[in-house]
């Protein structure tokens, strides 16, 4: 089950997901508030794929699941989604590393040392994939 339940319409378009994106979704559902995985991650996880493959599935189909922990490695966050994904990091109270004064948009990045995740252990651990 989704973390976020889908409307009706979504919920017909889940199921005729494909595979892959159904297994990519399955994973982004596993990852606890307040910790991250990247796209890269995904895919190892997986075994199959690779970070624009794992991107594609979120961008297409990843809406019904916590998107904003799937993520980029360098931990700046998704373009045009940044304020919405802000919020819930600051709900969840993912780590973040404050913006250099001189970045555009004086935006957090994600501080990825704390929050990523590797899938195994519990949620409080810093393991890495």
């Amino acid at each position: 089950m989704r973390s976020e339940e889908p409307d009706t319409d979504a919920r017909a378009e889940a199921s005729r997901l494909p595979e892959y994106a159904e297994r990519v979704l399955d994973v982004a559902d596993l990852i606890p508030p307040g910790r991250v995985m990247t796209y890269g991650d995904v895919a190892e996880w997986l075994g199959e794929g690779g970070p624009r493959q794992v991107g594609r599935a979120m961008a297409l189909y990843g809406g019904p699941v916590p998107w904003w922990r799937v993520v980029r490695a360098d931990g700046v966050l998704l373009p045009g989604h940044e304020l919405r994904a802000l919020d819930r990091y600051r709900e969840e109270g993912t780590p973040l590393r404050e913006a250099p004064r001189g970045a555009e948009g004086h935006l957090p990045r994600l501080d990825m040392r704390r929050a990523r995740w590797d899938g195994g252990g519990d949620a409080g651990d810093s393991a890495h994939i």
